[in-house]
C-alpha cells in the first residue's frame, strides 16, 4: 500500500509536455495574439505617423520583446511551474513569489473584462451574419447599434456565458487534449481569415494610399512620443509581465530550443499585427471621410460602417469578426490557464476543479464590466472597464516585468539564467547581448513605460 501511494503521488506530479515545439509556437502566439494586435496595433499606427512607428515597433521587439519573452521561457522551463511556483523554486519562502502572485491575479483581473469585449465580438459576428450592417448609412446608426447592445445585458451575459464556457471547457481538458488540440485548429483557421482579409483589402478601389501610409516610413515623423509609445504596444502585445509565458514555458521539454522558440513567437505575433494592419489601413482609406486615427471605436463603430460601403462588405464583415473573435479565444485560454496552474500545481486542485472554479469566478468579476458600458448607471459613470484595463492591462504588466528582469537578471543572475538555454541548444550566441538588455536595457525601457503609462493608455 506505501508503494502504490508513492507510486501514485509520484505520477501525479508528472508535468504535461507540449506534443511537439509546433505545438507550443502556435499556442504560445495565440497567447500572445489577440485584440491588441488587429484593433490597438493598426489604432496606435494611425495616430502616430504610420510606417515610422512601425518600424520602430518592430525594433522594439526584437531588442525587449524578444529578451522579456525568453526570460519568462527559461524561469518557465526550469522550474517546470506556474508562476507562483516559478519564483519560489528559485528563491524559496522570500517575497519574490509576489511577482508571481502578481501574475496570476493579472491574469484574472484582465479575464473579468477582456471576456467582456471578446463577448462583444461575438455579438458582433452575430449581427454581421444577419446582415444587419447592410442598413447602416451614417456614424449616428453605428454609434447607436453598439450603444444599445453593449448597454443590453441579456445580449452581453448570452455572448460572456458562452465565451467563458467554452474557454473552460478547453482548458479543462488539459494541454495536449485542451490547449493544444484547440489552437492546432483556432490557429490555421486564423492565419486563414487573415489572409483572405488582406486580399479583399488592398484589392479595394483608393487602398494603395492606405499601403503608403502604412508601409512608407517618413523618418521626419519621428520623435520620442513615437518612440515611447511604440516601445508601450510592442510591449502589451506580446503579453509579457502577467506569467502567461512563465506558464507555456513550464511544459516545454528540456531538449527545446528556447531561443528559437521565443523567437518564433515574437515574430509570428509582430506578423500578424503586421498583416492586420494591411486589412486596416486599405480598408479605411478606400472609403473617404474615415480618418486612419478613428480611435477606440474603430471595430465596433467605424467597421459596421465601412462593409456598408464596400463591394462584397457582407461577407467582409463576418470574417473580420470572426478573426476577431478567434483572436481573442486564443488569449483567453492563455489567461485562464495560468490562473488554473496555479490551482493544479500550488494547491494540488484537479484540472477539471480548477478549471470550473476559475471560470465561475471570472464570470461573476465580469458582471461589473458588463454593466459598465450602460448596462448599470454607477458602473458606467465610473468608467470601470477603461479602470480595469489601465491597472491590469498596463500597470500590473509592467510591475510584472520589471520585477522579472530584476529576478531574472540579478537575483537569480542572468549567467545562471542562461545556463537553462543550453539544455536544448548546444550554443547560445546571443548570450551576451541578452544579458545586458535583461540587466539594464529592458528595466530602463519598462521604467519608461510606467512613468509615461498614463500617456501611453490615453494615446
Amino acid at each position: 500500500m506505501l508503494v502504490d501511494k508513492i507510486m501514485n503521488s509520484q505520477s501525479v506530479k508528472i508535468r504535461e509536455k507540449w506534443g511537439s515545439k509546433l505545438a507550443f509556437i502556435l499556442a504560445g502566439t495565440g497567447a500572445a495574439i489577440g485584440l491588441g494586435n488587429i484593433w490597438r496595433f493598426p489604432m496606435m499606427v494611425g495616430k502616430n505617423g504610420g510606417a515610422v512607428f512601425v518600424f520602430v515597433y518592430m525594433l522594439s521587439v526584437i531588442v525587449i520583446g524578444f529578451t522579456v519573452m525568453l526570460a519568462e521561457l527559461i524561469l518557465g522551463r526550469h522550474s517546470q511551474k506556474n508562476p507562483v511556483g516559478a519564483f519560489a523554486f528559485i528563491k524559496p519562502r522570500t517575497p519574490w513569489k509576489l511577482i508571481g502572485y502578481l501574475g496570476v491575479v493579472t491574469n484574472v483581473c484582465i479575464l473579468s473584462y477582456y471576456t467582456v469585449v471578446t463577448s462583444w465580438v461575438a455579438g458582433y459576428l452575430n449581427k454581421a451574419v444577419s446582415g444587419i450592417f447592410r442598413g447602416v448609412v451614417e456614424t449616428q446608426m453605428t454609434d447607436t447599434l453598439f450603444t444599445q447592445f453593449s448597454a443590453d445585458p441579456k445580449q452581453v451575459f448570452l455572448f460572456l456565458f458562452l465565451v467563458i464556457a467554452i474557454t473552460t471547457f478547453i482548458v479543462s481538458s488539459g494541454i495536449k487534449r485542451g490547449i493544444e488540440k484547440w489552437t492546432r485548429i483556432l490557429m490555421p483557421i486564423l492565419l486563414i481569415l487573415i489572409i483572405l482579409l488582406v486580399i479583399r483589402a488592398v484589392s479595394l478601389p483608393g487602398a494603395e494610399k492606405g499601403i503608403s501610409f502604412y508601409l512608407k516610413p517618413d523618418f521626419t515623423k519621428l520623435n520620442s512620443t513615437i518612440i515611447l509609445f511604440a516601445l508601450g504596444q510592442a510591449f502589451f502585445s506580446l503579453t509579457l509581465g502577467m506569467g502567461t509565458m512563465i506558464t507555456y514555458g513550464s511544459y516545454l521539454s528540456k531538449s527545446d530550443n528556447l531561443v528559437s522558440s521565443a523567437g518564433w513567437v515574437c515574430f509570428a505575433d509582430t506578423f500578424v499585427a503586421i498583416l492586420a494592419g494591411l486589412i486596416i489601413f486599405p480598408t479605411l482609406f478606400a472609403v473617404p471621410g474615415i480618418a486612419p486615427s478613428a480611435g477606440h471605436g474603430l471595430i465596433f463603430k467605424v467597421f459596421p460602417l465601412i462593409f456598408s460601403r464596400i463591394p462584397g462588405g457582407h461577407l467582409f464583415g463576418i470574417l473580420f469578426f470572426a478573426l476577431l473573435l478567434v483572436a481573442a479565444l486564443t488569449s483567453v485560454i492563455a489567461s485562464l490557464e495560468v490562473a488554473v496552474a496555479y490551482f493544479v500545481d500550488e494547491r494540488c486542485w484537479s484540472r477539471r476543479k480548477a478549471a470550473i472554479v476559475t471560470g465561475s469566478v471570472c464570470f461573476c468579476l465580469a458582471v461589473p464590466s458588463a454593466l459598465s458600458k450602460g448596462g448599470l448607471k454607477i458602473f458606467t459613470a465610473i468608467d470601470y472597464m477603461g479602470f480595469l484595463d489601465f491597472l491590469f492591462g498596463n500597470i500590473s504588466l509592467a510591475v510584472g516585468a520589471l520585477g522579472l528582469c530584476v529576478f531574472i537578471g540579478f537575483v537569480w543572475g542572468a549567467h545562471k539564467a542562461a545556463q537553462e538555454v543550453l539544455s536544448g541548444n548546444l550554443r547560445f550566441w546571443l548570450k551576451p547581448f541578452w544579458i545586458v538588455s535583461i540587466k539594464f536595457l529592458s528595466p530602463l525601457a519598462i521604467i519608461l513605460i510606467l512613468i509615461f503609462i498614463k500617456t501611453i493608455w490615453s494615446g
